[in-house]
């Protein structure tokens, strides 16, 4: 990763090619989606708690599928809001067919 993005969209093919294994992109999915869920229940609560859980399923069930099934690093380190916008594409992106689970 030694190349400096200057725009999103020169980064999300690179994105997309650190998220080649299905199953990786299947366990962002899982994450992305229950950050939705979290933050429905945190407004619908009005309780923080569920912010915490936002952010430990979706970057949990990402990181997992990067150490586990992808076997890299994840971009998150390096383009920390460039890998944010990437995620929310790609869970656009899987969700409209897109990109294949």
């Amino acid at each position: 990763m030694s190349q400096r993005y200057q725009s999103f969209r020169e980064f999300y093919p690179f994105y997309l090619s650190e998220h080649a294994n299905p199953a990786c992109r299947r366990m962002h999915f899982v994450g992305t989606t229950l950050v939705v869920v979290f933050l429905g229940m945190a407004l619908f609560t009005r309780n923080a708690w569920w912010l915490a859980g936002a952010l430990v399923a979706g970057y949990g069930f990402a990181w997992i599928g990067h150490f586990f099934f992808e076997h890299n690093r994840p971009a998150t380190f390096t383009y920390p809001l460039y890998s944010l916008i990437g995620d929310w594409v790609m869970f656009k992106d899987l969700l409209t067919g897109k990109i294949r689970f």
